[in-house]
C-alpha cells in the first residue's frame, strides 16, 4: 500500500499570486463580501459607541447628576442600539453562510469539470486520496476562510482605527500606552506565520497520503486478505499517521505558545491602563468613567488584533491548501481538441451531437511514435491500416504494446509523431466527443455505477427506451442471467458492481456498449477473467457484436479469436506476424507456440476437471 505519489513542493512564503487566482474564482461572490465588508464597519461604529455610552452612564447619571427623563431616554437608545446591532449580526452570519456555501458548491463543480477534461496520463500518476482530499477537506477550508475570515478584516480594522481616534482625543498619555502595543504584536505574528505555514503544508500533505491510504485500503481489502497483508498495510498506515501526528503537534505547539503570548502581552497592556489610570482617577486628572471607557476600549482594541491575528495564521494554513487546489485546476490538459475543432463539435461537457460524422471505421496508423516516458518508447514508427467492418485480434507478451494500440485508437492518448486516420482524416482534426460517441470499449474488469442494471445498461445511450435495452441484453445473452434475479432489470448491482459475478458484469458491460450501436468496437484483454462457460456465451456474443463493425480484440484467451480476419502478433512495438489463424498456424512461429501451448493446458486443464469427482469418490 506504499504511496509513490511525490506531491509538488510549494515556496514557504506567503503568495500572493495565489490568493489572487482564488479571489478571482471568488469573484461571483464579491456582492456579498461587499455588504459584509459594510455590515462589519456597522458593527464596528457600534462597538466604539458603547463604551462612550457606558461613559456617559458612569460619570453623568451614576456620579453625576443627570435626571430620570435623561435616563429613560439613554436606556432606550441603548436598547435600540442593542437591537439593531443584534440584527445586522444576524444579517452577517446568513449572508456569509450562504457566500461559504456557494462558493464551495462552484469551486466542487470547476475541479470535477476539470477531472472530467484531464486525460488518463493524469490519473496514471495522481492517487485518487490525492483528489478526495482536495475536493473535500482544502475545499471546505478555503470557503470558510473567504466567507469568513477576511470578512473580519472589514470589523477588525474600522474598530480600530475608530478607536483609536476616541481614545487619542480623550486622553494621549492612556491612548499610546495602547498603540505601543500594535508593533510587539506584529513582529510576535510574523515570527510565528513562518513556522506555523511550514508545519501547516506538512500536516496537509500527510492527510492526502492517509486519504490514499484509506481508499486503497477499503477497494483493495480483498486482495489484503487473501494476500495476508494485513500487518504491513497496518504498519505502512501506522507511519504515516506518526508522521502527520509529528507535524500536527509541532504546529499545535507554535499555536500554544502563540495565542498565550498574544493574550499576555493584552492582559500586561490593560493592567497597566488599570494601574496608570487608577492613578489618574485618583489624582482627579479624568473621571472613572474614562477610566472604564479606555478599559473597554482596550479590550475591544485588543480583539480584533487578536482576531487579525488568528485569521493571518488561518491564511497561512489555508494556503497550502489553496496551493493544492489552484495546482489541480492550473494542471495542464495535454490532450485536447484544438479551438477549431470546439468551435464547430464542442467540448465534452458541452458537445454539438448534430455536427458528429458517421464513422464507417477505416483506420490507419502513419509513422507512429509514443511513449509514456520520453525515454522509453513503447511505438515507434509503426505503421496499421485497417478496412472497415475488419476484426483486428491483437496478441503478445505483457508490454508488448497491445493495450497501448487501443489506447492510441480510442483517443485517451495520443501519438507523439504520426498520425492516426479514421476514414483518412486525421482524428485531431475531430473532437474526443465525436470519437468517443462512436466507440464501443469493454476491458478486462469492467466498471458498473452503483445503481440498477437497468440504469448501468442505460449508460450506453442515456435516451435508450426499456425495450431497446433489454434487446442489448439479449443479443449478448445476458437477459437470462438478469431474469433469474427477484427484482430482473431493477436489480441493485452494489457499489462497483459487488452483488454480480465477474462474467455476470462482463456481459452487463458488453449491452452496455452494444446499445450505443457503435461503428468501432474494443475488446481489451475482456475475456481474460471469466470462466470458461461464461466465455462461450461472451464469445458468441462477441461475434454478432462485431459483425460489420470495425473492431480491434486484445486477446489473452486465443481461442476467442480464432475467426478474426486478421490476427497481429505484436513484440517490443512492432508487427512480427500478420495473418488470419490458419494462415499462422502454417507459419509456425511465435502465435503457433502460443496457441499449441494454450491449446494443451486448455486440454490438461479439462482432462483434471472431468476427473476430479472420480478422485473425490476414491
Amino acid at each position: 500500500m506504499s504511496n509513490k505519489f511525490e506531491e509538488k513542493e510549494f515556496s514557504e512564503e506567503f503568495d500572493s499570486s495565489m490568493w489572487k487566482k482564488l479571489f478571482a474564482l471568488f469573484r461571483p461572490y464579491y456582492k456579498h463580501v461587499a455588504f459584509l465588508a459594510l455590515l462589519n464597519i456597522l458593527i464596528a461604529l457600534s462597538d466604539v459607541i458603547f463604551p462612550l455610552m457606558n461613559r456617559q452612564a458612569m460619570d453623568h447619571f451614576a456620579v453625576g447628576s443627570g435626571t430620570n427623563e435623561e435616563l429613560i431616554r439613554f436606556i432606550v437608545l441603548y436598547f435600540l442600539l442593542i437591537l439593531v446591532t443584534a440584527f445586522m449580526h444576524l444579517i452577517f452570519f446568513r449572508i456569509a453562510g450562504s457566500a461559504e456555501m456557494g462558493f464551495a458548491y462552484d469551486l466542487r463543480q470547476r475541479c470535477f469539470e476539470k477531472l472530467q477534461n484531464l486525460p488518463f496520463s493524469y490519473y496514471d500518476v495522481t492517487p485518487t486520496g490525492w483528489l478526495l482530499s482536495r475536493l473535500t477537506s482544502d475545499i471546505s477550508r478555503l470557503a470558510e476562510i473567504l466567507a469568513w475570515s477576511l470578512s473580519e478584516f472589514a470589523w477588525g480594522i474600522p474598530l480600530i482605527l475608530f478607536s483609536t481616534i476616541v481614545m487619542l482625543r480623550t486622553n494621549l498619555q492612556l491612548a499610546l500606552m495602547v498603540l505601543i502595543v500594535v508593533p510587539v504584536l506584529a513582529f510576535v505574528t510574523f515570527y510565528f506565520q513562518k513556522r506555523v505555514l511550514r508545519s501547516y503544508r506538512k500536516v496537509r500533505k500527510f492527510n492526502s497520503v492517509i486519504t490514499n491510504d484509506f481508499n486503497e485500503g477499503i477497494n483493495g481489502a480483498k486482495t489484503t486478505k487473501t494476500l495476508v497483508l494485513e500487518d504491513t498495510n497496518f504498519k505502512e498506515f501506522k507511519d504515516d499517521t506518526a508522521k502527520m501526528r509529528e507535524s500536527s503537534v509541532k504546529a499545535a505547539k507554535l499555536v500554544s505558545i502563540y495565542r498565550p503570548l498574544i493574550m499576555f502581552i493584552s492582559s500586561f497592556t490593560l493592567a497597566l491602563i488599570i494601574w496608570i489610570g487608577g492613578n489618574l482617577v485618583f489624582g482627579k486628572v479624568i473621571g472613572f468613567g474614562v477610566l472604564m471607557m479606555f478599559t473597554e476600549y482596550a479590550q475591544r482594541f485588543f480583539e480584533p488584533l487578536h482576531s487579525i491575528a488568528m485569521i493571518m495564521q488561518e491564511i497561512q494554513m489555508a494556503q497550502a491548501s489553496g496551493e493544492r487546489i489552484i495546482s489541480l485546476m492550473n494542471s495542464e490538459i495535454k490532450l485536447k481538441d484544438s479551438d477549431e475543432v470546439v468551435a464547430r463539435y464542442g467540448t465534452i461537457l458541452d458537445p454539438k451531437p448534430s455536427e458528429y460524422e458517421d464513422i464507417k471505421g477505416d483506420v490507419e496508423f502513419r509513422n507512429v511514435d509514443f511513449s509514456y516516458i520520453e525515454e522509453e518508447p513503447v511505438l515507434t514508427d509503426f505503421n496499421l491500416k485497417v478496412n472497415a467492418g475488419q476484426t483486428i485480434a491483437l496478441v503478445g507478451e505483457t508490454g508488448s504494446g497491445k493495450s497501448t494500440i487501443v489506447n492510441l485508437l480510442c483517443r485517451f492518448y495520443e501519438p507523439v509523431k504520426g498520425q492516426l486516420l479514421i476514414d483518412g482524416i486525421d482524428y485531431r482534426e475531430r473532437s474526443i466527443g465525436w470519437l468517443h460517441s462512436k466507440l464501443g470499449y469493454v476491458l478486462q474488469a469492467p466498471h458498473l455505477f452503483s445503481g440498477t442494471i437497468k440504469d448501468n445498461i442505460r449508460f450506453g445511450k442515456l435516451d435508450a427506451t426499456d425495450e431497446e435495452i433489454e434487446n442489448a441484453a439479449k443479443l449478448v445473452h445476458a437477459h437470462e442471467f438478469i431474469m433469474q434475479f427477484k427484482d430482473g432489470y431493477q436489480t441493485d448491482v452494489g457499489e462497483s458492481g459487488s452483488r454480480l459475478s465477474t462474467g455476470q458484469k462482463q456481459l452487463i458491460s458488453f449491452a452496455r456498449a452494444i446499445l450505443a450501436d457503435p461503428a468501432i468496437f474494443v475488446l481489451d484483454e475482456a475475456t481474460a477473467s471469466i470462466d470458461t462457460e461464461t466465455e462461450h456465451i461472451i464469445q458468441n456474443a462477441i461475434e454478432t457484436i462485431m459483425s460489420e463493425r470495425t473492431s480491434f480484440v486484445v486477446a489473452h484467451r486465443l481461442s476467442t479469436i480464432v475467426n478474426a480476419d486478421r490476427i497481429l502478433v505484436i513484440k517490443k512495438g512492432q508487427i512480427v506476424e500478420d495473418g488470419t489463424h490458419r494462415e499462422l498456424m502454417k507459419l509456425k512461429g511465435y502465435y503457433y507456440r502460443l496457441y499449441t501451448n494454450q491449446f494443451e493446458e486448455d486440454k490438461i486443464r479439462e482432462s483434471l476437471t472431468s476427473t476430479a469427482p472420480a478422485a473425490m469418490v476414491e
